[in-house]
């Protein structure tokens, strides 16, 4: 690397950038006008200068990585060779002192980049390459190295393929991995994860059992944490439940809000049992089954609605026990989807709110992570103006989005059966939302479908869901009732 060109091209981009927030800092009127309406066209400038700014500190973070990594290298290469594991300690310990004080950050945070620029550099190129074109953030760099931590390099390597290579035999739909916002990635990331790990998810879910426990830890002002870390169906019902007594609880009379609600009836309940005034529903959760995992063929994961994959070994327990509290969804044993549901009134019944939750799973608004329970369902396109009452004219914003839909210019538009609307903004951009990620069936080699054609027929699934013996012996006659109310009043 030549230290003189490397310092001439960095000085060149200073100047660069001082000229550009010289040119911002002057406010409006920046930008010369060029069509009918000026404030428009200043507002479109800003709009595309902060995209176009996004791109760059990506761009900056990947050159980042490239430098620290390379100074370690470096560093590495010109130290005397370590003797002992203490003196091999203290050579990193020097490497990270020394970076944390070039950056001016915590030895803790140049002990992290290190590591993530040696990860992305040596195990996720194509991270590295799409962080220094700019189509994703640092976050999301940060989000690809967190979930292949732990994975062997063909497995860290077919995650990143599938968000990162659309050319990947069964590449992430709808948004690229680049327009959702990190913590949506990240869901989608772990779900992915979760689902191709190479080590079973029941074996990984036992130990987690084995590790449940209840957590204090004190905060500021006179405020705690009380976390609990229990299995997945019980926070998912716990939470639930939860939120439907604080949602019967709301009224005019009623000054504390959702989230304040929701804090206290749970402390009610845990501290009095069932508490004087407070409703103590049903939780109303959505697990979604593949049909071969719930005979016990497979070991594909389940999806548990708000939390993500579950091990089938959960949703079995959950349909055998006949658990009211959880919906029970079966999914197409073509295409891992679920089923569609119709209607022809106005007022949107609750089994087609269950299939808006199914296909949404959240809130439709780019980069919003609000549950399918807490969400509304609403006319795309209203009633009175023609809309239909039809799941591709319907959209579960949360209340939030409802309002900003109603009362700005802001505006959803092309839901289909599998995909939720996307959002035309009041500058008229598009905004796609984000999808669901489901994926064909993985067909036991024992079935008889093991290399065959993905789109060739299942079995006779009539039969199938039956309980009829089709796989050999192998899988266990499928409980009673394992269709929800909505799929038996569908065939019928």
């Amino acid at each position: 690397m030549d230290g003189k060109a490397v310092a001439e091209t960095l000085e060149a981009m200073a100047a660069s950038l001082v000229a550009l927030t010289a040119c911002a800092g002057r406010g409006a009127g920046i930008v010369a006008p060029t069509g009918a309406d000026p404030l428009q066209d200043e507002a479109d400038a800003c709009l595309d200068g902060m995209a176009a700014v996004g791109s760059m500190e990506a761009m900056m973070a990947a050159l980042k990585v490239h430098f620290a990594d390379g100074y370690a290298h470096a560093a590495a290469a010109m130290a005397a060779p370590a003797v002992s594991p203490q003196e091999r300690t203290a050579q990193e310990m020097a490497v990270t002192a020394e970076v944390a004080c070039a950056l001016t950050v915590s030895e803790r945070s140049a002990a992290a980049l290190l590591d993530e620029s040696a990860t992305l550099t040596t195990r996720l190129p194509l991270t590295l390459s799409a962080l220094r074109s700019g189509s994703i953030s640092w976050q999301h760099a940060r989000v690809m190295c967190d979930e292949t931590s732990g994975l062997d390099p063909a497995a860290a390597a077919a995650l990143e393929a599938h968000f990162l290579d659309p050319e990947a035999p069964f590449a992430a739909r709808g948004c690229p991995a680049g327009e959702l916002v990190p913590g949506r990635f990240r869901a989608k990331a772990r779900s992915w994860r979760e689902r191709h790990h190479p080590v079973s998810i029941e074996a990984r879910h036992r130990k987690g059992v084995q590790d449940r426990r209840l957590e204090l830890v004190p905060d500021r002002d006179g405020m705690a944490w009380l976390s609990a870390y229990v299995t997945a169906d019980v926070a998912a019902g716990v939470w639930s439940r939860a939120t439907e007594a604080a949602r019967a609880l709301q009224g005019p009379a009623e000054s504390r809000t959702l989230t304040q609600l929701r804090a206290d009836v749970a402390a009610d309940w845990l501290l009095a049992g069932v508490a004087e005034g407070v409703p103590s529903p049903k939780a109303q959760v959505l697990v979604t089954v593949p049909v071969l995992s719930l005979l016990g063929a497979v070991t594909e994961p389940a999806m548990l609605d708000g939390y993500g994959p579950v091990p089938p070994s959960m949703a079995r327990r959950l349909v055998a026990d006949g658990a009211g509290s959880f919906l029970r969804v079966l999914t197409d044993p073509r295409s891992g989807a679920p089923l569609e549901i119709g209607r022809r009134s106005y007022r949107v019944p609750k089994a087609m709110r269950q299939w808006l939750r199914l296909r949404d799973g959240r809130c439709p608004f780019p980069g919003c992570n609000n549950h399918s329970l807490d969400n509304e369902a609403d006319h795309l396109l209203a009633w009175h103006e023609g809309g239909s009452t039809g799941i591709t004219n319907l959209g579960q914003p949360c209340r939030r989005h409802h309002r900003l839909k109603h009362t700005t210019a802001w505006r959803p538009v092309d839901a289909t059966r599998d995909r939720p609307p996307g959002w035309i903004s009041p500058a008229g951009r598009a905004y796609p939302s984000e999808q669901q990620d489901w994926e064909p069936p993985h067909w036991p080699d024992h079935a008889g479908h093991a290399g065959e054609d993905p789109e060739g027929e299942p079995p006779d699934w009539p039969d199938v869901l039956d309980g009829a013996n089709v796989l050999g012996g192998t899988g266990p006659p499928l409980p009673v009732d394992p269709w929800p109310d909505w799929a038996l009043s569908i065939a019928a």
